[in-house]
Order: structure tokens, then C-alpha cells, then sequence
């Protein structure tokens, strides 16, 4: 059985499921030579002209730029460069409105032109067949190259995927959407640059096979090619029925190689990699010529345009240029202007969008050429859908299933397989959009995913910084443990006692002592209550008719003393935080009466202690409150008690204002001072008043 190659070769074709056959409408825009549309006075560049992500700003508002200088910059495969198509300044960096079924907007750079076209520095390549393929690669990756055909894959990734894994290298010139003929006239007029980039690109990938598929309605294309090609090239030129799509990747593999390329994946998983006719032309300006990608071929075509051809645009040039420069007379009742071909383009909101990498076709229909359907039908289960469906799918299911939101079923039914082509609708008798229901439906899977993606990165961010805190805190209790260890190891290994422990120790008996006071005295009190007993029970052992009580008087009295100590300090302090000062009494008679009370209580409380006996009659009761021998300490303490009570007395004398007739009972029930000099001066100071009122009586 003969190889892949090998029938390829034999110039064996295979098909694909479904296609249409549309009208072309190739001729009104093929028929004249390629031009030049010149550079307007604005260009606007969108950052992200293909798929992927979009590079980081490296100029600034207001900055000189040249052509050919990149504005923007990235350091991932997926990630291409933007040039500046032309010399100028940048004015802005703003949102504006964007090539997009969507019509939104996205970050854009506006350059003003200066009318200078002046180049940026080029760096071509001398010799490309001694260069490497990664250097190689590199070189287009900086010189912004993406996929032209329509999908803006970035030709770098894609070349640099299929290093080791391809054998065949197809050559995408089929060019099948009605009205494009952007590559038809590429390869007229510029074949000889075509081939150079496929020879480039043969030295890159180094494949076994190199096959030019191209559709049956472009002979001059193929005339051209052919003038051109070397047997040293080992380029197959293969020419296949038209058929719309067959200008699908996937579709054109299966007609080329027979290889079904699976669902979900790209043309590398089977040994084949495809490039556009476009790409290619742009391999070569950027290797040859050192001439990153500043413009491309565009189709200028429709009943609209008074002149239609295909020029090389600018990127960033607004389509509203072109629509000037080319005779633009819009449909009275419905002026459309579309991005694309008819199956697969859409309508701009507007005139003022740009032209980018993916840009290959502006079409201004009227309305008999390209009649507007305004009205969507009820499916009839007619199946047309799928019959001309070229991924095999199922369209009218996957359409109730966007249609009802149920993009789990979508994704069952294999939505993101769908080429969005345009052959279903354009087969459905009930005019039913069905690629808009696809195009929204797999934005809104995309988003979710999106999402659900985001949450699931934030989670495991989350629990790294949880296990990170967690980690962190059993490192640090591992260190202080094994620190405490150490110290203790060392201490006990120099013979001392842990400072932490000492410390700790010394703490808990501080705490102790403060919380009771009166330890110290407790012992001592115990020890004379032992005493105490000890001595009665020893007279009770030698027969004494009366017991010797004297240790215990003498224990009640220091209680007592001890009592009297604690007031008189506590009314010490009580004195202290008083913030008045006592007024002095104004009626001179009533002080000198107090000042008398007191010196009456102080000389009997002094004949009390000089003349107390204790009563020898009762051994009961009364020898526990009676001391039953003088002492002259007991004197003394006696004597120092009384002097306080006249103090105590003389200051309520001072400070009370008392009814005259009842300053004796007053006069006890206002505090003291204990400070004797204060007691004298007040008693003096009453002595005076006393004497001045007699006089005054007088």
C-alpha cells in the first residue's frame, strides 16, 4: 500500500463532509493590479491584532516614532509586536472602536503622520539557509507576523509547534469566501516573493512534502506560480475543485492529505502544518527584506465601490479612508459596509474602525446584490443545516441549545468545532442566523471559564498563603522551643537555675505578698496564741486555783492595738484626699467649749490608764477584757491613745458647725488629725477666740 506522501504525489484528492457552492464574485475585484492606498493623515493601531495576548506599551504620548519601530513589546510565543506603519508622532492612547462582530472598543495607539514615511532601522537577513530555524522563528516573532487568512494565530507559535512533528507543509491558497481575492492578486503580481517565503519557511520546518493547494478558479495564479518554481524546490502546486470552505485549514488537509485532523485540535497533531498565501509574502519581507508586518492586501470590492481592486493598506488606516479614496456611494435605504466576505464577515457600526492583521476584505454591497434578511423564521427540521455543515456537527441542535442557554449541552454537541463558516445559514430556508447564536454562545462559555478559572487560581492562592501563615507559626514555636531548651541545657550544665523560671518564681511571690498583706504577722500572732496556751496549760498542770490569763491579755491588747493602727492609717488617708480646707468656726464660744470637751476627755482618759485595776473577783469573762497588771509600755500606749482622741476631738471643734445645743455630741463625731502640733495651734486658736469674745461680753 502506497504512503500518504506517495499518493499525494500521484496527484490523489480526497473530500470533506458538506460545503456549498455560493455565487463568487471574483471577477468585479480581481481583474486590476495591485495599488497602493497611500497613508492617511491619522492612523489608529489596535494593541491585540491577534490571537493571544497583547504586548506592553514602550512609547508615550507625544514621542517621535518611525516606520517600521515597534511600539509595543512581549516576551511570550503568543505574543507579537505592534509596529508603527508609518513616521509620525503619537498623539494618544486611547479606547476607540475596533474591527469586531461586537463593535466595541479596545486600547489603541494614534499616530499622526508627518509625511515623511522615514524607516526605522532594518535588519534583514544576509543568508537565511545558514541561520537556525529558532533564530529564524525569533525574526518573525519580532517582526509581528500573524496568521492573514483571517484567524490571527501567531506564525512564530505555530511554526515553533511543529519543529519535529510535521512532515508536510501546506501552502493555504484556495482562498474560497466569495468576493476576497486578496491572494489571487498577491500571487499575480508578487509570485516570485511568494516562493522565496515558501523556501523559507521549507528551511524552518523542514518538511518532506511542500504542496500549494489551490482552488480550480484561479488560473492566472497558478500560471504565475508555476513560472517560478524550481525542481530543487520540491513544491507540489495541487489544484483542488472550488468548494466553499475548502480554505479551511481542517477542511483543506482532509481534501490535500486525507488526514482528519480531531476535534479540539490543530493540524500539527496529524504532521501537517498550514500557512496562508498572505503569511508566507510577509515571512519573506521580514527575512529578505527586514520589513516587519506595517500593511497587508485588502479587497476593495461590492456594487458600492465605484473603483474595486486590491490595495496594500496601512495597518491602522480607517476604513472611512479607503471608502473616500475609492468612490464609496452607499445604498440609499441601506448603506452596509461589511469586514470579510459574505459568509463569514460582519457589519461595522460605523465607518471609523481600522484595518489590522486580519483585515482582508472591506465589502460595500447594495441591497439587490446582497439582500438584507430582517425577519428570523421558525426551524421547519429541514436538516439543510447539517448536510452542508463541512465539521459534521449538528447546527439545529447546537442552535436550541444557545438559544436556551444550555452551554453544557453546547459544549457536548462539540460548539467550539464549528469553523463559523456560514454555510448553515446560508442553506436555512428560515433565514435563521445561526452563526450569531454560535459566536455568543462561545463567548459566554469563553467568559465562564474565564471566571471559573480566576476563582480557582484565587482558591489556590488562598491556600498556599494559609499553609504559608501555618507553616511560618510551626517554624517559629520550633525555634523559641528549641531556643528554651538551649538555655536550659546551658544553665543546667553550668550548674544555675533557669532564668525563666527564676523569673516566673519571683513573679508568683510577688503577686502572693501583695494579695496578703499581713503574712508577716500572721506567724507571730499564732506563735503568741501558742505561747499563750501553752502557759495555762501548764499552771492548770500544777494545780493553780486562778489561771494566769496575762499572755492572753496581752494578745488581745496588741489585736487591738493593731486594729487601732489600721484606722487611725486609714482615716489618715481618708484626711489626705479631702480637697477643702476646713473653715474656721465663726462663733468663738461654741470652739472654746469643744477645746474644753476635749481637754476634759484627755486628762480622764489619762486618770483611766494611771488608776485601771483589774478585777480579781471574776476569772471568767472580765480577766479576757481587764489587764490585770500596770505596765508602763500599756501606759504609755494608753496615754498616746487619749492624746490622739483630743486631737481628734479639738479638729471637729475646728471644722464643725455645730448647734449650740448639742456641741458635745458633734464635737465626738467629727475626725482628728493625730498631728499634735496641729491639735496645739487649734486649741490655741480657740483659747484666743474664747478670750476676745469675754471681752467683747464685757
Amino acid at each position: 500500500m502506497l504512503s500518504i506522501i506517495e499518493q499525494i504525489k500521484q496527484g490523489q484528492l480526497w473530500d470533506f463532509h458538506g460545503g456549498v457552492h455560493p455565487a463568487e464574485n471574483k471577477a468585479i475585484s480581481n481583474q486590476v493590479e495591485l495599488q497602493h492606498a497611500g497613508v492617511p493623515q491619522q492612523l489608529v493601531l489596535p494593541l491585540k491584532q491577534h490571537i493571544g495576548s497583547r504586548g506592553d506599551i514602550i512609547i508615550e504620548v507625544g514621542d517621535k516614532v518611525l516606520k517600521g519601530q515597534p511600539l509595543t513589546q512581549g516576551d511570550i510565543a503568543m505574543c507579537v509586536p505592534v509596529h508603527a506603519p508609518t513616521s509620525g508622532t503619537v498623539t494618544a492612547i486611547e479606547q476607540r472602536t475596533i474591527a469586531h462582530p461586537s463593535g466595541l472598543t479596545d486600547l489603541c495607539i494614534v499616530i499622526d503622520s508627518d509625511g515623511n514615511d522615514q524607516w526605522y532601522e532594518q535588519s534583514p537577513v544576509a543568508d537565511y539557509t545558514s541561520e537556525e530555524s529558532a533564530d529564524l522563528i525569533e525574526k518573525i516573532r519580532l517582526s509581528g507576523i500573524a496568521g492573514l487568512g483571517g484567524a490571527g494565530f501567531p506564525t512564530s507559535r505555530k511554526l515553533q509547534g511543529g519543529l519535529g512533528k510535521v512532515d508536510i507543509l501546506i501552502i493555504n491558497a484556495a482562498e474560497c469566501e466569495p468576493y476576497i481575492t486578496a491572494d489571487d492578486r498577491l500571487m499575480q503580481d508578487y509570485a516570485a516573493e511568494v516562493i522565496d517565503g515558501i523556501r523559507i519557511l521549507r528551511h524552518i520546518v523542514k518538511p518532506k512534502l511542500t504542496i500549494i493547494g489551490i482552488e480550480d478558479n484561479k488560473p492566472e495564479a497558478i500560471t504565475a506560480l508555476e513560472k517560478h518554481i524550481t525542481n530543487d524546490d520540491h513544491i507540489i502546486i495541487r489544484v483542488i475543485p472550488t468548494k466553499y470552505p475548502s480554505g479551511s485549514s481542517k477542511q483543506l488537509v482532509k481534501v490535500l492529505t486525507g488526514r482528519e485532523v480531531p476535534s479540539q485540535a490543530r493540524s500539527t497533531s496529524v504532521g501537517v502544518i498550514v500557512q496562508n498565501v498572505g503569511t508566507v509574502f510577509a515571512v519573506k519581507r521580514a527575512i529578505i527584506d527586514g520589513e516587519p508586518l506595517i500593511e497587508r492586501v485588502v479587497t476593495l470590492t461590492g456594487e458600492a465601490f465605484q473603483q474595486r481592486g486590491n490595495v496594500f493598506a496601512r495597518l491602522g488606516t480607517p476604513i472611512s479612508y479607503l471608502l473616500d479614496n475609492y468612490s464609496y456611494q452607499p445604498d440609499k435605504k441601506y448603506p452596509r459596509v461589511i469586514i470579510g466576505g459574505s459568509l463569514m464577515g460582519f457589519t461595522l457600526p460605523h465607518a471609523n474602525v481600522p484595518i489590522t492583521k486580519v483585515t482582508n476584505c472591506i465589502l460595500a454591497p447594495k441591497r439587490k446584490e446582497l439582500p438584507l434578511h430582517t425577519h428570523e423564521m421558525a426551524c421547519i427540521r429541514c436538516t439543510s443545516c447539517a448536510e452542508a455543515c463541512p465539521a459534521s456537527l449538528l447546527p439545529q441542535q447546537l442552535q436550541w441549545y444557545a438559544k436556551d442557554q444550555d452551554y453544557a449541552k453546547c459544549e457536548e454537541y462539540n460548539l467550539f468545532d464549528c469553523i463559523e463558516c456560514g454555510a448553515c445559514a446560508y442553506v436555512c430556508p428560515s433565514e435563521i442566523p445561526l452563526v450569531q447564536y454560535y459566536r455568543q454562545a462561545k463567548s459566554e462559555i469563553t467568559a465562564r471559564k474565564q471566571d471559573e478559572a480566576n476563582a480557582e487560581r484565587a482558591r489556590l492562592r488562598f491556600e498556599a498563603k494559609n499553609a504559608r501563615m501555618e507553616r511560618d507559626k510551626a517554624e517559629r514555636e520550633n525555634r523559641f522551643k528549641k531556643a528554651a531548651d538551649d538555655r536550659r541545657k546551658e544553665t543546667a550544665s553550668s550548674g544555675g537555675d533557669d532564668a525563666v523560671a527564676a523569673a516566673i518564681a519571683r513573679v508568683k511571690a510577688k503577686q502572693a505578698a501583695e494579695s496578703s498583706p499581713d503574712t508577716e504577722k500572721k506567724p507571730a500572732v499564732a506563735a503568741a496564741i501558742a505561747r499563750a496556751k501553752a502557759k495555762q496549760a501548764a499552771q492548770a498542770e500544777k494545780g493553780a486555783a486562778v489561771p494566769d490569763n496575762t499572755e492572753m491579755a496581752k494578745l488581745r491588747e496588741e489585736r487591738k492595738r493593731l486594729a487601732r493602727e489600721r484606722k487611725a492609717e486609714a482615716e489618715k488617708v481618708a484626711a489626705e484626699e479631702k480637697t477643702s480646707v476646713p473653715a474656721e468656726s465663726e462663733d468663738g464660744k461654741k470652739d472654746a467649749v469643744a477645746a474644753a470637751i476635749a481637754r476634759a476627755k484627755a486628762r480622764k482618759a489619762a486618770q483611766q490608764a494611771d488608776t485601771a485595776e483589774p478585777d480579781s473577783s471574776s476569772n471568767t469573762e472580765s480577766t479576757s477584757t481587764v489587764e490585770a497588771e500596770v505596765d508602763p509600755k500599756k501606759a504609755a500606749i494608753a496615754a498616746a491613745v487619749a492624746r490622739a482622741k483630743a486631737r481628734k476631738a479639738a479638729q471637729q471643734a475646728d471644722t464643725a458647725e455645730p448647734d449650740s445645743s448639742s456641741n458635745t455630741e458633734s464635737a465626738s463625731t467629727v475626725e482628728a488629725e493625730v498631728d499634735p502640733k496641729k491639735a496645739a495651734i487649734a486649741a490655741a486658736v480657740a483659747r484666743a477666740k474664747a478670750r476676745k469674745a469675754a471681752q467683747q461680753a464685757d
